[in-house]
């Protein structure tokens, strides 16, 4: 079975964009795909009280800056399972620094709407969504990372244009990474002149 991080970025019938879910809405347990061995891990458990807001997973085929692929939260009428393939529609992303050992870098958590979400089906751009509602999604990971001993800073919130921007520098980042190292090239010696 190929890894579900090599699927195609976006649908090829639709063009819907393809998540696929690592941990769904209202779950404590967060999971993450293991590449190797091509399973979901518990990777831990969020305190009592704390939940994911939304289905939460990864586009294939894209990495960040993290070196993971690209994440997103989905907005759906129920809660998906672990290792669903959900077709969405971006709406937009918050962007947002990540700091942890020292070492800070741009982790953007961008959002979608599933394809065939009756409840969100009119929301095309995070402008439509609550402005409390990015509020506590934006609140529920600054305090996740926290718990993680990480510092997790949203910087800007931006639509589906920019979230689009950051899929397609992910899709390019993971194919630069792909590509062989150019082998060094062999020094021409000076070649002496006979006298």
């Amino acid at each position: 079975m190929p890894s579900l991080s090599k699927l195609s970025t976006y649908d090829p019938e639709s063009g819907d964009l393809n998540v696929v879910i690592e941990t769904p809405q209202g779950s404590r347990n967060k999971y993450d795909y293991d590449e190797e061995v091509r399973l979901f891990c518990l990777h831990h458990v969020l305190p009592r009280g704390a939940t994911f807001p939304f289905d939460f997973g990864f586009v294939p085929s894209t990495q960040g800056d993290d070196g993971d692929p690209l994440d997103v939260l989905v907005l759906m009428d129920q809660p998906a399972f672990t290792g669903c393939l959900v077709h969405a529609r971006l709406i937009g992303v918050i962007e947002a620094e990540q700091t942890e050992a020292g070492k800070t870098l741009r982790n953007d958590r961008l959002l979608a709407v599933a394809a065939a979400s009756q409840t969100h089906s009119h929301i095309d751009s995070v402008e439509q969504l609550p402005g409390e509602l990015l509020d506590e999604i934006e609140h529920f990971f600054v305090s996740y990372n926290a718990m993680r001993d990480r510092r997790f800073k949203p910087i800007g919130r931006k639509g589906a244009d920019r979230a689009a921007a950051l899929i397609q520098e992910g899709m390019r980042r993971l194919l630069e990474g792909q590509q062989p190292e150019p082998k060094p090239k062999k020094k021409k010696g000076k070649k002496g002149k006979k006298k």
